[in-house]
């Protein structure tokens, strides 16, 4: 019997959401609510989902995880065309699984859409494809280059252009697909769907002054880079991984995949990489501005870990009618003050 069965017809299954910008701390504290909460973790990361792809999206470790149960990681090869209407489909069943084990489902992530789509209820209808119109902006793109093709979008679709980076330019042209074949538009589809969620609905999002983001943006793209980045993607395009796959798009993989190219010096990689990371974390927190429900949580340079475990603990008690009390057992020192 599921969870709703159970409880009843018209009481929906709690489901707990941890949104915010790349680098800002997400997973530290993920562990410490889901140890004291019972959660189970759904990694809302549309990158993580690719094997042998550890260090460029910052994945969690198994001793990082110190036992709670993480899914949606290393489940598909990075030639693999993973999509958001497979990551909701597969997310929709776990949530489902991890309430009938007596557990919380909690969400972790920053991929904006595919947050989303769980969330609510959005329906991924067929729009079809067009192959002539697709390899016509492919040769456009070889002979004008991104930025050109990103124009064309700008022109039909301003909100998918100011959300799709110039370099996404699979999503860029299945923007533009949407468009010719339907006379609509991407984002007219996205702002048309149903913000009604199943779900006892609690969305935590972190936020932070926006140069202390940056200066953990380059702190974490030089510990990337010390634990191996280049040799990690290297052994990407040793395998057959190249630029045709959405896998090798991710930022990290890109830029390097350049600089093992020749396309681009060492330099000018990790430059453009720390640039692109920055735009990036700027349109997360852009999606996550337009979204509902959120509650946000400041993370100063130096947080008090102890003080956001108690914050967390007021959020959940206020919002699920489905608790579990936090006691404080493991709290941190009240002097704890750490960078998350």
């Amino acid at each position: 019997m599921s969870r709703q069965d159970a409880i009843g017809q018209a009481a929906k299954p709690p489901l707990l959401v941890l949104i915010g910008p790349t680098a800002i701390g997400k997973t530290r504290l993920s562990i410490e609510i889901a140890k004291h909460y019972g959660c189970e973790i759904i990694s809302g990361d549309s990158m993580q989902v690719y094997k042998g792809m550890d260090i460029g999206t910052a994945k969690i470790t198994p001793e990082e995880m110190q036992g709670v149960p993480h899914h949606m990681i290393d489940i598909c090869e990075p030639d693999y065309p993973f999509s958001v209407a497979e990551f909701q489909q597969r997310a929709r069943g776990l949530i489902e699984e991890i309430g009938d084990r007596g557990a919380i489902p909690f969400i972790v992530g920053g991929t904006g859409l595919y947050i989303e789509s769980i969330c609510y209820n959005y329906q991924f209808g067929e729009v079809g494809s067009d192959e002539s119109f697709r390899e016509e902006q492919s040769r456009f793109l070889e002979e004008h280059g991104s930025e050109a093709l990103h124009g064309r979008l700008r022109l039909v679709d301003p909100p998918s252009a100011e959300r799709l980076h110039h370099k996404d330019t699979r999503r860029v042209i299945r923007a533009l697909e949407v468009a010719h074949i339907t006379g609509g538009t991407l984002s007219g589809q996205l702002a048309g769907q149903t913000k009604e969620s199943p779900y006892d609905l609690c969305i935590i999002g972190l936020t932070t002054d926006r140069q202390i983001l940056y200066n953990r943006i380059e702190e974490r793209i030089d510990a990337m880079l010390a634990l191996g980045l280049v040799a990690e993607v290297r052994d990407l395009l040793d395998k057959g991984i190249g630029p045709q796959h959405i896998s090798m798009k991710g930022l990290g993989y890109k830029e390097m995949a350049a600089y093992l190219n020749h396309e681009l010096t060492y330099e000018a990689a990790v430059t453009l990489l720390k640039r692109d990371t920055r735009h990036y974390a700027k349109r997360q927190l852009s999606w996550f501005r337009h979204m509902k429900d959120i509650i946000w949580l400041d993370i100063p340079e130096q947080a008090n870990f102890s003080l956001l475990l108690h914050k967390f603990h007021a959020i959940l008690a206020g919002k699920f009618a489905y608790r579990k009390e936090y006691n404080g057992e493991h709290a941190y020192p009240q002097n704890d003050s750490i960078d998350i």
